[in-house]
């Protein structure tokens, strides 16, 4: 009988938040996009069982609390599936979205079910945004926020600082006039579609990649982070999740980031919850929502 090798110990803390980039497609061409998602870009090669199976892996391995991402995540077809896969494996969702267009059947979903949401915003004016994001989307983004505060729904919201004469304080007051309480400020990061000079460098980076965090990919690569996608660990098409994380590859890709990051000053607030890479990226630190009995948030949606 051939004997199973045992699972290597991690080398790093225990993964508790992971992103899960369900879709490169987005109805957006933002010039800063670091997974450079459009129009064109799909789902890539995870199923939703594949994505099932992650969800299981991560909340098997301790993993509290997920980010669904993309591209723009309400495009994928089984959203509201995956979404619900995920609150009955226990854990706690955000949902990182645009804004754009959300359907009835998922405003239910979020709102009943305790999920959270996060977008970027970048300007009181229709022009700006649409300079940003390439579309004429602005009324659609903030109306849907002015819907989520209306609704109680716990929403995060980036302002992304694109362009030097961007109208960041103006687009602060707008938020909050529309009882949009969490607000953060992030610069645009060299990646995917922000790069501005050769390639992507890990001085663009918070420096906490790999450090309780991972993301799964639409084809179903590993990265430390979503920013750091030119450092793939692992595929979970071809190895078991604890298997990546807790592998040669991504121990060998942690350390060498610790080594470059520990030389300088970490841009991330201490003692907070991961990741703290800016707003662009990190969950807010909100207690659990404890009173949603698991696999019974809205009937029809398994």
């Amino acid at each position: 009988m051939t004997a199973i090798p045992a699972t290597p110990a991690p080398s790093t803390a225990p993964v508790r938040f992971m992103w899960l980039e369900i879709t490169g497609k987005c109805q957006l061409e933002c010039v800063h996009c670091y997974a450079e998602s459009g129009p064109e870009g799909t789902s890539g090669s995870m199923t939703t069982n594949d994505w099932h199976r992650v969800i299981e892996e991560a909340a098997a391995m301790g993993v509290r609390m997920v980010q669904f991402i993309g591209g723009e995540p309400t495009l994928h077809p089984d959203l509201p599936d995956l979404v619900q896969h995920a609150l009955d494996a226990g854990l706690e969702i955000e949902l990182f979205s645009n804004l754009v267009r959300v359907t009835p059947r998922l405003w239910d979903l979020i709102e009943v079910c305790g999920v959270r949401l996060a977008t970027s915003y970048y300007s009181t004016d229709p022009a700006e945004h649409a300079r940003i994001t390439r579309r004429n989307t602005h009324a659609r983004t903030r109306a849907n926020l002015a819907e989520a505060t209306r609704r109680g729904i716990p929403v995060r919201v980036g302002i992304i600082g694109v362009h030097a004469d961007q109208d960041v304080q103006g687009a602060t007051a707008d938020l909050e006039e529309l009882g949009v309480t969490d607000i953060g400020l992030d610069h645009l990061r060299q990646v995917g579609r922000g790069i501005r000079r050769d390639r992507p460098t890990t001085d663009q980076l918070c420096g906490n990649c790999g450090e309780g965090v991972a993301a799964v990919a639409p084809d179903g690569a590993v990265w430390p982070c979503v920013f750091s996608r030119w450092l793939p660990v692992g595929n979970v098409l071809q190895q078991p999740l604890a298997e990546i994380l807790h592998g040669d590859e991504m121990r060998e890709t942690s350390s060498r980031l610790a080594e470059e990051f520990s030389p300088r000053e970490m841009p991330c607030v201490p003692k907070m919850c991961n990741p703290q890479c800016g707003p662009s990226c990190s969950p807010a630190c909100r207690p659990a929502n404890n009173c949603r009995p698991v696999g019974a948030c809205v009937p029809g949606y398994h």
